[in-house]
């Protein structure tokens, strides 16, 4: 069953959380990885998030979904191959029940690195974007409480548009 969509004010420690997670990624991808960033919108101070730490690492070379589920399950990181799963810029492991953390693992200069850090600090940069974004996750949030993907999919034009005014 599908885990409810809770939206929930920004907590500070969410950052600290991300620095705790960071190290021990560190040192489970010890070699593997150039850098660990902390994105979504538990990395926007002031902005209403599911409270689910997103973090990015960025890789060299892609290597099997497998190799990272086994470095990483220690950690509590689950991967599962699927479709949604398999592109060839990025895999995606989520954490703890309910989630606590996922880790997008990208290619290092990469559209999809490119995108997240790009989304994240557009928001940094205008709080005025962060008012409206937040206002929009809580509706939908109400709307698909209990539809994941519905509810990132109506986020899509949103982060679309932010991205591309990050572009220009």
């Amino acid at each position: 069953m599908e885990e409810p969509i809770v939206i929930e004010e920004y907590d500070p420690t969410w950052s600290a959380k991300f620095e705790a997670e960071k190290h021990a990624l560190k040192q489970a991808l010890t070699g593997r990885f150039v850098a660990i960033e902390h994105i979504g919108s538990t990395a926007v101070p002031g902005l209403p998030s599911k409270p689910i730490i997103d973090i990015m690492v960025a890789v060299t070379q892609l290597e099997a979904g497998e190799l990272y589920a086994r470095l990483l399950e220690p950690l509590g990181y689950l991967y599962k191959p699927d479709s949604s799963n398999e592109q060839s810029d990025r895999l995606f492991l989520r954490k703890g029940t309910p989630r606590s953390h996922h880790l997008h693992i990208v290619i290092k200069g990469s559209a999809e690195q490119k995108r997240h850090l790009a989304f994240r600090d557009y928001l940094l940069a205008h709080p005025e974007t962060v008012t409206e974004y937040a206002a929009l996750k809580l509706e939908l949030a109400q709307k698909y409480r209990l539809d994941r993907e519905a509810y990132t999919n109506a986020k899509t034009a949103f982060i679309t548009d932010i991205e591309r005014k990050a572009g220009e």
